[in-house]
């Protein structure tokens, strides 16, 4: 089962597949409502990108199918969004739908087919694990790992996956450049092989702060700097981020960044420089080897193509939170965001961030 945006990497996945000798079955989802007429697509679940995949799935003679998930995505992940904003959180959407949407909902119905794999178009790999060099005595067991191109990689988005479903995924496209991916569609003549690409958030056409005000109480409120005077006034704490710039509304005579949100007071916090931290608190975590005990070196990514950041993690007793202590002050990811840890290019485990604040004292190496 090939999941199919009609985009030109699942297209291109199913392809592969096809050619490989495969039986192929492309799905495409309907997560919700089709975008308002004449606003922005967003690359997924309008009418027009159901049609180009199913012209793709014809193209290459596959049967193809439209699934419709809209009452699991609206519960798991666009009510969710909502309420983390409404708590002071940043989430993200596709992390969410990854976590408790698509995989989930894919394999079981794979399931009920008598399907043996799902694959998608992510910029990703999987390896069977047998060039690992930890001592986590997992050697085989499948390793998700970074896309070969790095620029188009998919794999942090993809690192809350359950490590159980690994074994049944397929990632078609993932040793090749996007660049190259094109040029097959284009020598098979798919009609997505020059389709643009879109970095928007499917649901939101109208934006987040038209989403969020349609679904929340907002009341404007203070803008404060850091010795509690008002500078300035927002337009709802729930709209606002930690580290955000732009739209804030305060005539400074420089810029300024939020530093903190306070959603019980309806307040935000600003500071003439982007918060910094140097420890994070994670919890929903998810390990690809066993949780590490003991201090263990890695990368750590806290958004999808934010730079890697060297650092140690342990996992608390139980697994199901973590501590990361940066070797250096880092820009402060927001609460409900995503921190990766990685080994190389492949993925040991992530968690949802809770906190980011400064130590003081930093391991040394």
């Amino acid at each position: 089962m090939v999941a199919m945006s009609g985009g030109v990497d699942s297209s291109v996945a199913a392809a592969l597949l096809v050619e490989a000798g495969h039986e192929v079955v492309g799905v495409t989802m309907k997560l919700h409502s089709e975008p308002a007429p004449g606003g922005p697509k967003a690359g997924c679940c309008t009418v027009d990108d159901a049609e180009d995949a199913r012209s793709v799935a014809a193209t290459l003679g596959i049967p193809h199918y439209m699934v419709n998930l809209s009452v699991e995505f609206t519960a798991a992940v666009m009510d969710a969004y909502s309420a983390a904003y409404a708590s002071g959180r940043t989430p993200n959407p596709c992390v969410e739908c990854n976590r408790l949407v698509k995989f989930d909902e894919l394999l079981a119905r794979a399931d009920l087919l008598g399907i043996d794999a799902v694959a998608t178009g992510h910029h990703a790999r999987l390896s069977d694990g047998s060039d690992a060099s930890d001592s986590s005595g997992a050697a085989g067991s499948p390793r998700l790992r970074r896309g070969y191109d790095r620029s188009k990689d998919q794999s942090y988005v993809l690192a809350c996956v359950n490590p159980s479903h690994l074994g049944r995924l397929l990632f078609p496209i993932g040793t090749l450049t996007k660049d190259r991916v094109r040029r097959i569609a284009e020598g098979l003549g798919l009609r997505t092989a020059r389709k643009a690409e879109s970095m928007e958030v499917c649901f939101l056409p109208g934006g987040k702060e038209a989403f969020l005000s349609a679904r929340l109480d907002l009341d404007p409120g203070d803008v404060l700097d850091r010795e509690g005077t008002v500078v300035g006034r927002h337009r709802g704490a729930a709209l606002y981020t930690i580290g955000q710039r732009r739209g804030l509304g305060v005539a400074a005579g420089a810029p300024v960044f939020v530093e903190a949100v306070d959603v019980s007071s309806n307040t935000i916090h600003v500071a003439p420089t982007p918060p910094e931290c140097e420890v994070l608190s994670v919890v929903r975590t998810v390990w690809y080897r066993p949780p590490p005990l003991d201090p263990l070196d890695v990368e750590v990514q806290t958004s999808a193509h934010g730079a890697p950041r060297r650092a140690r993690v342990v996992a608390a007793e139980g697994g199901g939170a973590a501590s990361v202590r940066l070797d250096e002050p880092v820009p402060a990811p927001a609460p409900g965001q995503l921190a990766v840890f990685y080994e190389g290019d492949e993925v040991v485990g992530s968690g949802e961030v809770v906190s980011a604040t400064h130590a003081e004292t930093v391991p040394s190496r």
